[in-house]
This record gives structure tokens, C-alpha cells and sequence, in this order.
């Protein structure tokens, strides 16, 4: 019968010892039933996992990535033991989050504390990064996005809109000037974002249509939080989401440009999960303890309509 949850752990425990013989004195074998084994996993996936010497064993690249695979793999089966044992109602273990850096600082991170208070057992595995990430690839159970969702298997739950905003120091505007209409762009230092190969463009709406405008500038950054930072220290525009610099707006350090101009330029924001009616309790709870409090920091978008 095919056992290929026994095979990994056999060479799980090959892997942690550094060598057949260590292993089959671990797991009550003999180490030619070991190395059996593993040649037979070799065979059947058409590679060599471990090079073989007198003195070590070493793996091969395969092998590191069937390793670390397996590793993860028996690591979600021993939870979801766990985890049934418990009982489905049990709200413990690990959530496993991704959010842009902007939401998962300044909307996110001030929630844990009252989260945790209430859900002490459960961990949070918080990533932040402005890159969207692959649910299934980074074992992620909820990711918070910005923009339009792609069509997919996956569950969302709305959390409300950001409208984006053309934003800039005073210092920035009195050295270059304050740009009145969208071809006054051209001759400013446009910040912008590296997740495009081509050129980095702004979409902005004006009658109607949504065109993309070509923009140049001296910074090109995988997050927001970098672009904001550099907008603040003077270095040139920025376009970034009306909650990202809520702040900063209303304390003067940046000012709102080409808002007349401009029609409402709004991203819909949710929480993108897999699961569904047998959702894990502990992301369920997780769900419903931040869903209803981002939408109360977004606003659900009021201020930016």
C-alpha cells in the first residue's frame, strides 16, 4: 500500500540524524530497510534525494525541497490532528495573515493586543508585504488586497475602499511648484512602484475613463510605506491610499494635489481566505474579530467619496 506519510517521516528522521543507520536505531528498523526505503522514494520521483558517501550524508536540491515540504507537510497534519482532538469549536493555533505594509501597521497591528485578550491561544502569523501572495503556495489563510480581485476559488469578505490621493510635502511644492493639471505631471518627480516591468504608471480617471499615465521619478519601492516616508521628507510626489496618509493630511505634512482635477480614483479592500463552511475556528475568529474593525478604520471608504 502506498504510505508516502510514513516515507516522509522516515526520511524526515534520515535528514535529523545525518544517517541511515542513526535513523533505523530511532524508528526500530534496520538501516537496509532504511536506505531501501528512501531509494524506493528516489525511483518513484525520478531523483536523487541524498548523496551517498562513508563518511556523511549531504542532500541534493531535490532532496533540500522535498525535505523542507515534507516538513511543512506533516507540521498542517499534525495540527489538523490537534486540532480535531481539541474539538471544532477549539479556538487555538495558528493564523497564518498577509496584509500591505500601509493596512497591516497602521490598521492591523493596533488590533492585536484586544485580539489577543480576547483569543490568548491563538498565534498570529503576521507578513506584510505590498506583493500579492499565492494562498495555497505560502500556506497563508487570509490576505488582505487591495484592488480587484481576480475570479478564484477563494472566499472574500469586503472590507470597505481606499481612494488614492496625489500627495506632497509643502517643502516639495514651494521648491518645484504645485502641479495644476494632469500634464503638469510630466515635470515632476513622480514616486512610484516596482511591480510593474514596464514603466511605472499612475491610473488616473478624468471624464469618465480610467487612463494610465507614464510617471518618472527617483524612487521606484516594493511597499508604500517607503514611498510615503520619501513624500514627507520632500523628495516628490506620491500616490498612495487616503488612509495611508489620513494623518498626514490632516496634520499639514503632506497636502491632497489635482483634486479638482481628478474624479474619485477608489481600490475595494478584502479579505481574501480559503475554507468556507469548515473554515478552521481559530481563522473564523480571527475573521470576525478584525473584518468589522478595518471597516471602522476604513471608514468604509466615506472619506473618499
Amino acid at each position: 500500500m502506498d504510505n508516502r506519510i510514513g516515507e516522509m517521516q522516515v526520511f524526515l528522521r534520515v535528514v535529523e540524524t545525518g544517517s541511515f543507520s542513526e535513523a533505523a536505531r530511532h524508528l526500530r528498523m534496520t538501516p537496509s530497510t532504511v536506505s531501501k526505503l528512501i531509494s524506493r522514494v528516489e525511483t518513484r520521483l525520478g531523483v536523487r534525494l541524498v548523496e551517498r558517501s562513508t563518511r556523511r550524508l549531504s542532500l541534493t536540491m531535490e532532496g533540500q525541497l522535498y525535505y523542507e515540504r515534507s516538513q511543512a507537510l506533516l507540521q498542517d497534519l499534525d495540527l489538523i490532528e490537534r486540532e480535531l482532538s481539541y474539538g471544532a469549536t477549539a479556538t487555538g493555533g495558528t493564523v497564518r495573515v498577509n496584509a500591505s505594509v500601509a493596512l497591516g501597521v497602521l490598521g492591523l497591528e493596533p488590533l492585536l493586543p484586544e485580539f489577543w485578550r480576547t483569543y490568548p491561544n491563538i498565534v498570529v502569523d503576521l507578513s506584510l508585504s505590498d506583493e500579492i501572495v499565492d494562498l495555497y503556495l505560502d500556506r497563508t489563510d487570509i490576505a488582505f488586497r487591495v484592488g480587484p480581485l481576480p475570479d478564484s476559488g477563494m472566499m472574500a469578505r469586503r472590507i470597505g475602499v481606499a481612494r488614492r490621493k496625489i500627495v506632497a510635502a509643502p517643502s516639495y511644492l514651494g521648491r518645484c511648484g504645485t502641479p495644476r493639471k494632469v500634464e503638469d505631471l510630466s515635470r515632476h518627480n513622480c514616486l512610484g512602484f516596482n511591480f510593474r516591468r514596464a514603466a511605472p504608471v499612475w491610473p488616473l480617471r478624468q471624464s469618465g475613463r480610467t487612463v494610465d499615465r507614464v510617471v518618472n521619478g527617483s524612487l521606484l519601492a516594493n511597499n508604500g510605506e517607503t514611498v510615503r516616508r520619501m513624500a514627507l521628507a520632500g523628495v516628490g510626489l506620491a500616490r498612495m491610499g487616503d488612509y495611508h496618509v489620513r494623518a498626514d493630511i490632516a496634520a499639514g505634512r503632506l497636502v491632497e494635489v489635482l483634486a479638482d482635477v481628478i474624479e474619485p480614483d477608489e481600490e475595494e479592500i478584502h479579505a481574501v481566505f480559503l475554507g468556507g463552511p469548515r473554515m478552521p475556528q481559530r481563522v473564523r475568529a480571527f475573521l470576525d474579530f478584525v473584518v468589522p474593525r478595518l471597516q471602522q478604520f476604513l471608514g468604509d471608504g466615506e472619506e473618499g467619496r
